[in-house]
């Protein structure tokens, strides 16, 4: 499980007293209010900022960081994640997991039961209105789109890495 998780991603600099907009990639862009500290992941190491102020502009978040007060300072990290330890991620409910901790498992369909021949491995996860949508490159079917539903999505075990699903006519 990853230990640190990505809150955003700085997309540019916001006028000229250091402010950055920041393309939100959390379900809900509003726990950035409750931010204290984040880390900027810089490429070579990870920098600890502290939040001082978050306005919302359209889909950014405009966030100022403590004692960095000149847009020369914060420039050279567009493009750069903002994570946030694990222990400080928003609560999960029930089935719900986090993204990072599903992209690379290993996914099995309900017809191997023992287990020994894999599916594919989860590649990515899609955003729809209505349901996500898990991308699985399999070696014998190409990259198959399975929805996360009940219908086809019946076991996640995280601390194994490994995924039980079933394939709905038509999905391959």
């Amino acid at each position: 499980m990853e230990q640190f998780l990505q809150v955003g991603v700085i997309s540019s600099t916001h006028g000229i007293r250091g402010e950055v907009k920041v393309f939100p990639t959390t379900d809900d862009p509003a726990r950035f209010k409750k931010l204290k500290k984040v880390l900027l992941d810089t490429g070579k190491e990870r920098l600890e900022l502290e939040v001082q102020s978050v306005k919302f502009f359209k889909q950014f978040v405009i966030l100022k960081f403590r004692d960095i007060d000149n847009i020369n300072d914060i420039e050279k990290y567009k493009g750069r994640s903002l994570l946030v330890p694990r222990e400080d991620a928003v609560k999960l409910e029930k089935d719900e997991y986090f993204i990072a901790d599903l992209i690379g498992m290993d996914v099995y369909t309900d017809e191997e039961i023992s287990g020994e021949r894999r599916f594919g491995v989860l590649k990515d996860v899609m955003e729809t209105g209505a349901n996500e949508v898990y991308i699985i490159d399999s070696d014998e079917h190409g990259e198959v789109l399975v929805p996360a539903i009940r219908q086809c999505i019946l076991d996640v075990d995280v601390e194994k890495r490994i995924m039980r699903i079933h394939l709905m006519s038509g999905l391959i």
